[in-house]
Parts: C-alpha cells; sequence; structure tokens
C-alpha cells in the first residue's frame, strides 16, 4: 500500500507541476495579448474544447475587429520550425497541432451560419516567454508571445462592431464555459516543485503602442472580403466529389465566391491552387484583393490569365511558338483572299471577321484536325446555319489559313492552347490540388480540356464560374465536348447583392427574349435572380443627336455623382470608346485611370476602359458613355452579332451598384 500511495503522490505532484506550469503560461500571455482590449477585442479564456466531454480547453478565445482568433499557449523551449513541421529538440511535434486546426475548422462551420467568412477565423499556438514572427505549421500559426499581439492586431478592422456583436454571440455558446468545480491535490507536498513565479511581465509604452499601431496602419477592406450571406459561406466551404460549377445571375457574388473558395481549398489543401480567366488582365486585380481579402493564403494561390499560363508552361518545358498578333492577321487576310474573297462564303457573309471567328471558336477552339469532325457538329451558340457545302468552304478557308501561318513560321493563340493541352496529356503536372476558372462561358472547349488535365475528377479539383448570359464572345461548347462532368455537382445562385432592383430590370430589358446556350448542354433564357433586396433610383438614359451634346452632359453627370471617383467605372464598347471619354474626362479636369492599368487597389481615379476588361469588377456608379441607337432598339434574335454587342452592353449595366447613366448617341 505505500509503494501505491508513493506512486499516486508523484503523479499528483507531477500534474501539479503541470497545472502550476501552465497557469503561469498562460497568464504570462494573456497579460501580454491584454492591449488588444484598447482595439476592441474580447477574451474568453479558459474555454471547453467544442464537443468534447472532457475536460479540454481552449486558452484564449479573441473576438474583435479582425475576426476570430483561437488561442493555445505552449511553455515550450528548445522549439525550431523548418520545412512545414515544428520540433522541440528532435522531437517533431507537429501532430500535436493537428486537434487545435480541427477546432478551427469546426468553428468555420459554426461562424458560416453568420455569413462569417472561412479565412476571418485564425489559430494559433503562442509560445511563451519567445521571440517568433508568425509561421503556419499545419494549418495552425505559431507565434512568439512578443509577437502576438501585434500579429492579431495587424487584421486590423474586418468587421463592423455589429459583426463582433455577432460573432462573440456564437463563440459564447460555441465554446462552453469549463466546469468550475475544484479540483483537490494532495497538498503534503513538502518542498515546493516551482521556483517563485516571477513578476508578470510588463509591456512598456512603445511596445503597446508598436501593437495598436498595427491595426491602425492596416488597410480597411470591403465587407464581402469578412462577411458573406450564410449561403455564399456555406459554399466556400463545400466539398464536392470531383469537378462542379457555380451559376448565377449577374451580381450573385459568383466572384467573391470563388476569391474565398481559393483561399479556403489553399489552406485546407495545403497545395497550391490555379486561377484564371479568359480577361489577361483581370488576374492581376483578383490577385490583389486576394492579398487584402487572405494574405497568409495569396502565396498559395496563383492568379493567371489562360493563354499566359499556357505559354509559361510551354516554355518552362521547352516548346516555344512563335506568336505575331500582327502577322498572325496578315496570314488570314491572306487566306481570304485566297479563299473566301468573291466565293461562296463572301456572298454568305462579306464579314471576314465571321469566318474568322468560325475557325478560331469552333474549329481550332475545339481542336479539330478532320473535316469528317466539323461536317456534323453542332456548332453552340451560332445562330447561323451552315450547309455541308458552306462548311466545306469553311474548311478550305481554315487549311488555307494554316498553310500562311506554316509559311510565316507562326503560331496564333489558340495553336498555345492545343499545344499546352497535348504537353499534359503527354507529361501531366501535379503542381495544384486545385483549378478555378471565373467567367468559364468565355473560354473554348480546348481550354477547358487543358485545364482539367491539371486535376482531373479528383474531389475539389475544378470548380467552373460563369453565367452564359454574359458570354460575350462567339461560339461556345458543352461540357460533354471537353469530357468534364459536373452530374450533380451544379450550384445556383439566386440573390443579387450587388445590383437594385432598378438597375437589375434596366439591364434585363436590354436582352429580353435572348436565348442562349449554356456550357452545361441546354438552351436557356436568362438567368434571373430569385431575390435582389436593394432598390435605389432609376437609371437614367439620355439620347443624344450630337456628339459634342452628349459629351458635354457625360462630364456634367459625372462631376455631381455623389461618391468620390474611385468608386467610379465608365465603360465603353470599344477601345476607340476608351480613348475619347478619357480624353473628355482629362479635359475636365477629372483623374482618370484605364483599367489596362488598374490593378485592383483603391485609387482616387475614375476608371476608364472597355466593357470586356471591367468583366468581374463592380463598381458604386458606372457611365456608359456612346452607346449605338440599336442596342436599345428592339432585337432581332437572328442576328448573332448584335447579340452578343447587346449581352455585352448588359455586362457593363451589371457593374453597377447603386447608379447607372446610359448615353445614347450615334
Amino acid at each position: 500500500m505505500a509503494a501505491e500511495h508513493e506512486r499516486l503522490a508523484v503523479q499528483a505532484r507531477e500534474a501539479a507541476e503541470r497545472w502550476m506550469l501552465a497557469h503561469r503560461t498562460e497568464r504570462h500571455v494573456a497579460g501580454s495579448l491584454a492591449p488588444l482590449t484598447a482595439a476592441g477585442y474580447s477574451f474568453l479564456h479558459d474555454r471547453g474544447w467544442p464537443g468534447s466531454r472532457s475536460r479540454a480547453q481552449i486558452d484564449h478565445v479573441l473576438v474583435g475587429p479582425g475576426g476570430l482568433f483561437i488561442v493555445d499557449t505552449k511553455a515550450w523551449a528548445d522549439v525550431e520550425i523548418a520545412a512545414g513541421h515544428i520540433f522541440r529538440g528532435q522531437a517533431d511535434v507537429t501532430d500535436e497541432l493537428g486537434g487545435l486546426a480541427d477546432v478551427g475548422y469546426g468553428t468555420e462551420a459554426v461562424m458560416a451560419d453568420l455569413g462569417l467568412a472561412p479565412g476571418e477565423v485564425h489559430v494559433g499556438v503562442v509560445l511563451a516567454g519567445r521571440a517568433l514572427p508568425p509561421t503556419e505549421v499545419s494549418g495552425v500559426v505559431v507565434v512568439g508571445e512578443k509577437q502576438a499581439a501585434r500579429h492579431v492586431n495587424s487584421y486590423g478592422k474586418r468587421l463592423t462592431d455589429t459583426q463582433v456583436n455577432a460573432v462573440l454571440g456564437a463563440a459564447l455558446v460555441h465554446f462552453p464555459v469549463l466546469d468550475s468545480s475544484p479540483i483537490f491535490l494532495d497538498t503534503s507536498i513538502a518542498e515546493p516543485v516551482l521556483a517563485e513565479a516571477e513578476p508578470e511581465p510588463l509591456l512598456d509604452i512603445e511596445e503597446v503602442t508598436d501593437i495598436l499601431l498595427a491595426g491602425l496602419l492596416a488597410a480597411p477592406i470591403e465587407e464581402w472580403m469578412a462577411f458573406l450571406h450564410p449561403s455564399q459561406a456555406k459554399l466556400v466551404r463545400r466539398g464536392f466529389n470531383g469537378p462542379a460549377r457555380i451559376r448565377g445571375a449577374a451580381g450573385t457574388g459568383k466572384t467573391v465566391v470563388g476569391l474565398h473558395r481559393a483561399a479556403y481549398l489553399a489552406r485546407a489543401q495545403g497545395s497550391r491552387v490555379l486561377f484564371t480567366s479568359y480577361v489577361r488582365t483581370l488576374p492581376e486585380v483578383q490577385r490583389n484583393l486576394l492579398a487584402r481579402l487572405a494574405p497568409e493564403a495569396v502565396e498559395r494561390v496563383e492568379f493567371v490569365g489562360v493563354h499566359a499560363f499556357a505559354l509559361r508552361l510551354l516554355k518552362q518545358r521547352g516548346i516555344r511558338l512563335n506568336v505575331d498578333p500582327v502577322e498572325e492577321e496578315r496570314s488570314f487576310v491572306a487566306a481570304w483572299r485566297t479563299v473566301g474573297l468573291g466565293a461562296a462564303l463572301a456572298q454568305s457573309d462579306p464579314n471576314p471577321n465571321y469566318w474568322r471567328d468560325e475557325i478560331r471558336y469552333v474549329i481550332k477552339g475545339r481542336g479539330l484536325s478532320r473535316f469528317e469532325q466539323y461536317a456534323d457538329l453542332v456548332r453552340t451558340g451560332r445562330k447561323r446555319p451552315l450547309g455541308l457545302e458552306l462548311r466545306r468552304e469553311v474548311w478550305r478557308l481554315f487549311v488555307a489559313y494554316e498553310a500562311e501561318l506554316r509559311a510565316r513560321h507562326l503560331h496564333d493563340f489558340d495553336d498555345v492552347i492545343l499545344r499546352a493541352e497535348a504537353s499534359l496529356r503527354e507529361t501531366p503536372t501535379a503542381d495544384y490540388g486545385s483549378v478555378i476558372i471565373d467567367e468559364a462561358q468565355d473560354l473554348t472547349c480546348a481550354m477547358v480540356r487543358m485545364l482539367f488535365l491539371l486535376v482531373g475528377d479528383r474531389p475539389d479539383g475544378l470548380t467552373l464560374i460563369g453565367d452564359g448570359q454574359q458570354s460575350i464572345y462567339p461560339g461556345g461548347f458543352s461540357l460533354t465536348e471537353a469530357g468534364v462532368s459536373i452530374a450533380g455537382r451544379g450550384v445556383v445562385m439566386s440573390t443579387n447583392y450587388r445590383n437594385t432592383k432598378e438597375i437589375a430590370a434596366f439591364a434585363a430589358s436590354v436582352i429580353e427574349g435572348d436565348q442562349y446556350a449554356d456550357i452545361e448542354g441546354n438552351d436557356r433564357s436568362r438567368d434571373e435572380a430569385a431575390d435582389i433586396p436593394r432598390t435605389g433610383p432609376e437609371p437614367t438614359s439620355r439620347r443624344f443627336s450630337s456628339r459634342r451634346e452628349h459629351d458635354k452632359e457625360f462630364v456634367a453627370q459625372l462631376k455631381a455623382l455623389p461618391c468620390p471617383p474611385g468608386d467610379v467605372g465608365v465603360l465603353c464598347l470599344t477601345n476607340q470608346g476608351v480613348r475619347e471619354a478619357a480624353r473628355a474626362l482629362s479635359a475636365a479636369g477629372i483623374p482618370v485611370l484605364e483599367l489596362t492599368k488598374y490593378e485592383g487597389l483603391p485609387v482616387d481615379a475614375v476608371k476608364v476602359g472597355t466593357i470586356k476588361r471591367a468583366k468581374g469588377l463592380e463598381f458604386k456608379q458606372v457611365l456608359l458613355p456612346r452607346v449605338p441607337p440599336a442596342l436599345m432598339e428592339q432585337a432581332d434574335a437572328d442576328d448573332e452579332a448584335m447579340t452578343i454587342h447587346r449581352r455585352e452592353l448588359y455586362v457593363g449595366m451589371t457593374r453597377a451598384r447603386d447608379g447607372l447613366w446610359v448615353g445614347v448617341c450615334a
């Protein structure tokens, strides 16, 4: 019995030592974090482990303007972090952080019911008495005590006071109060097990100032970066067991969900995510938005246009293509003069651009190599019917164009995609865990096939985001043609969070009766949002008899807007229109930034660009100058070019959040 009593006494002594050390560690760290109360943070100390019946506890839960922080404290000495692992001496203790990371994952799900974006839940380990910059290990940020408070406050103000209160209320329920019944220990230990505790470390005024300054220096972010609608927040975290498609009308937040999902997948998978689209200037804008939204994830997400990605892939693999758009144009003109001009194609449609688009989007956009493939092809998205003889003439033009390219030792951008696809089939890569395609309806079939090869059918591998109604390029395709199945993995977003009811209705009137071929293989009419919660003033549409009169009111309208220049977008149908609008505004002393130079960072200047460049963007106020009168009149459903231009106009109108002005002028 004496031996058993001694064994129990040793266990009690060891438990007491651990408890006293842990308690002192927690008190020290709590003191170091205390200045955060002045920045608006609330503390929940010693809370229960969510869903656990054990007495396991979370040392600190912080809720404030920078989000929700789950903090564990460790009194670890001899710590080293290397290659994504954390070591205590020679022992790898990375797995000890796994449970804490799981708590963060579960908390994300609970907070998504409020609309809190997953990236606003942070999990960290604070090393007491240590100086260590924030370092991610297995989904948990490890930081020294001396840097902990500054790290938390560096997130700045991401939540409003109302949102902070909502998150705090949910945290109080999610992290239960531990049973406060006393734990009785054997107090007959003769000698103290620890040296007398040192006084609590005090922060000097300079250190407290530095902590608070970190919050003040953090750039403010738009509300959508931290708080979403609960349905959007849940969609960001949703798991799919193969390729998935997210669609919805303009303004439903598809790109917002895509950006949050990119950050979420980068964190959850620990692998690289490719975020791509057709518009070459959009990726840099989206990268800078993600840098503000989720700075900890931005280095794992690669933003690049689909053509730039393919060119880089080929270059890395030693495959050189000679791409020269000017010479490419000359090659097509030469082929048209030889085969098309004065022949059957010109009689059917004298505009050579129609036939060039047929080659670009229908033939090379699918990678067709034999006439038999083209002869009975369903030409998705093209309204003009082509009989067998005209298709033979188109194929002759295609062959002549290819011969001109070869004679000049040239390749066009369609060749770039097809060569990249062939290279990936021959030599696959495992560089990416996920691929997200924004504005997927603008890509060609070959582009989607190429990107699909990067991830295949793996869970959460491919996410296609888009809206067929916003397709502004000729032709189209179905996912079946691309070899991609999204059976049971299609999501429709039905609430328009961007536009007012008035703007949405006005834009819809421009495309009334439009039928489009969706990438899921169905013919659809307009996808209408089931709910548009915001209202505002009616859009203004004015007709002018002269450009001078138009430009005078255009400038006056812009000067009278109730928002700073940086919140205004002037969107045009052509590059010439962009130049003319920029000149008119500059002459009036209004600062201008062309969208080709916009990088997604706040700027105090009116953004001017083509509607194509504005895809994926939004502005508080949008002005559409010099819109041709024909686009505002009754549509001819069989006129493919006019249909596309009207869709383009629709895209421009739906970039507006609060106000829309349309200047109609020949």
